[in-house]
């Protein structure tokens, strides 16, 4: 209240700020994204041919890194430069939603500190034309009155630096992640072009024995 009608954006700003930080930490653990072993047992799905609708579907809605291998599973029969374009625009979408609210996080980190300054402006606006009306008065008075001008300044770094430092925060996890997950995609990848390479290599044999 002493820091007037502009600590009511700041409180808004940092209750958003404080729904984005429990969502995105609780949506960003790394068992939920990388499920530990999922890309040696897709893998294994590649070289046993177990690769029905069933097991397409449960991988791509179990995690981002499954989604992104059932991107690739779904297309192995096609070159391996089409098979590594869907893995590239399947991997858009899911970085995409790994960075859902980040920037909203961003901007309220930029703007807290603009919205304590404008408080702060404009508490000292209406105690100079106070002053300008009434004389100067009791010193102690005026120099209270910049104190609680000062307090939205104060709220708004203490809501922008924790905002900012979490934004970091959060980039840096998507950015690991998105490293992990560019390594498991390539090694799906190399897994199916040798199974392609193994079937083509197999049907001319065939074909000459069926000829013979």
């Amino acid at each position: 209240m002493a820091g007037g009608w502009a600590m009511l954006p700041i409180l808004i700003c940092s209750a958003v700020a404080l729904a984005i930080v429990l969502e995105r930490c609780w949506t960003l653990r790394r068992r939920s994204v990388l499920p530990p072993g999922l890309g040696e047992e897709v893998r294994n799905w590649a070289r046993s041919g177990q690769l029905d609708p069933n097991h397409l579907n449960t991988l791509a809605s179990g995690s981002p890194l499954g989604e992104l291998l059932a991107s690739a599973v779904a297309v192995r029969n096609r070159p391996r430069e089409l098979i590594k374009e869907r893995i590239e625009d399947t991997g858009r979408h899911v970085v995409h939603r790994m960075e859902r609210y980040l920037n909203t996080l961003g901007t309220i980190a930029l703007i807290g500190p603009l919205l304590g300054l404008l408080g702060t402006v404009i508490g000292l606006i209406r105690m100079f034309m106070e002053v300008m009306r009434g004389g100067v008065g009791d010193p102690m008075k005026m120099a209270g009155g910049i104190g609680e001008a000062l307090i939205c300044t104060a709220t708004g770094l203490i809501v922008a630096i924790p905002a900012y430092v979490l934004h970091r925060y959060f980039r840096s996890k998507v950015a690991g992640y998105c490293v992990e997950m560019e390594k498991q995609a390539t090694q799906l990848l190399d897994e199916l072009t040798v199974n392609q390479s193994a079937v083509r290599a197999r049907t001319p044999r065939t074909t000459e024995s069926s000829a013979s």
